[in-house]
């Protein structure tokens, strides 16, 4: 019996001797482990060229490459994915292959509250690589937020006329036999038509300056008509209040765009400053051409009421209003600041503001030059 246990414990010694002297064999002959490959310079350039951030990890989740937009996002930090939900959608990816889709808000930095909407795509990448990519969608969220607000006040805005003109309507069949309630309700019936009418023609304004390319046909338009048919236009109000309008400055200036757009920014400014002045005061307009800069300033001044230093910053909101309810009484829409900022925009420039409560208010439209300018003709009046 001790002869036979002694028999099969030498034999299992010998198995195991010769399985570890063959794995030994074959570990010389396979020589040192391939190291884990890399990500090769092919698949490194088309990452290059791609619009969206990029990422590249090992399935075990080390970063291996990452593009300048992955970091900008925060997706990446020290060679490592930085949040954990992201962590987890590799993670998903790594153990079935499967590609997965996610739309996640992250955080921009570890600092402060800033966020970013991210698109994310994981897919594998060869055998032993995942691939992440990433679009922003932090604009576009923004922008279909401002198009859903914009719808709400655009439906709130029209139904104060609309309401208003049906009870209008309504009362002057009441007082059909009393000739002097019926013109007074005219009347009213005819400002809110008005206030319609402009609001409609404001929205129609603004939807045409939010397409691609509101200056497909651009062309060098000459200051001097653009401020003296927006004079021109503005008149008929100011006139109605006895406010002055005097127009004067620096004159020869062309800039590149759109004749009709300019003269709507630029009468929207004009319109502003009568509905927010007192009667028998004064507005001017005054053209600078700055030669050295390469623009050209248009500045609407006023002796207004003013604007509040906390209000400033949100003049040129769509339907902003600083007093709702001088609004009403002047009919305007909210809109019209908002335009002037687009036109200016659209147009290379930008609109600034100063004002002070009771000091009046200066709205400048700067603008791009034409090409080179010859020296501005001096004190031209209009």
């Amino acid at each position: 019996m001790t002869a036979l246990v002694a028999g099969l414990l030498g034999l299992a010694v010998g198995l195991v001797a010769a399985l570890a002297f063959r794995f030994s064999e074959r570990e010389q002959q396979a020589g040192p482990p391939t190291p884990e490959p890399e990500v090769d310079d092919g698949t490194t350039a088309v990452l290059a060229v791609l619009r969206s951030a990029a990422v590249v990890t090992t399935t075990d989740g080390r970063v291996l490459r990452a593009s300048a937009a992955a970091h900008a996002y925060g997706l990446v930090r020290d060679d490592r994915v930085v949040h954990d939900a992201v962590r987890d959608l590799l993670g998903d990816v790594a153990r079935d292959g499967e590609i997965r889709d996610a739309e996640l808000e992250l955080p921009r930095g570890p600092l402060g509250g800033g966020t970013v909407l991210l698109q994310l795509r994981a897919a594998p990448l060869g055998i032993r690589h995942l691939l992440l990519l990433a679009e922003d969608r932090t604009e576009a969220r923004r922008v279909e937020a401002i198009r859903r607000d914009f719808v709400v006040n655009v439906s709130h805005e029209l139904k104060t006329p609309v309401g208003a003109l049906s009870l209008l309507a309504e009362t002057v069949e009441q007082a059909a036999d009393d000739p002097e309630a019926v013109r007074r309700f005219a009347t009213r019936i005819q400002t809110e038509v008005t206030r319609l009418s402009r609001l409609v023609q404001e929205i129609i304004e603004l939807s045409r300056l939010q397409v691609e390319e509101p200056l497909g046909k651009a062309h060098a338009v000459p200051l001097d008509a653009v401020v003296g048919e927006a004079v021109d236009r503005a008149r008929t109000g100011a006139s109605a209040k006895s406010i002055e309008i005097h127009a004067g400055g620096d004159s020869g200036a062309h800039v590149w765009g759109d004749h009709d757009l300019l003269v709507t920014a630029v009468r929207n400014l004009l319109d502003n400053a009568v509905a927010y002045s007192e009667e028998g005061t004064r507005i001017a307009v005054g053209t600078t051409v700055k030669v050295d800069e390469g623009l050209v300033e248009v500045a609407v001044v006023d002796q207004g009421i003013g604007i509040p230093a906390e209000a400033q910053s949100r003049l040129f909101e769509r339907f902003y209003r600083v007093d709702p309810a001088r609004s009403r009484d002047t009919g305007g829409t909210g809109l019209g600041l908002s335009i002037v900022k687009h036109v200016a925009a659209d147009h290379g420039g930008e609109v600034t503001v100063w004002s002070e409560p009771g000091q009046g208010s200066t709205f400048t439209i700067r603008l791009p030059l034409a090409g080179p300018s010859a020296a501005p003709s001096e004190g031209v009046r209009r």
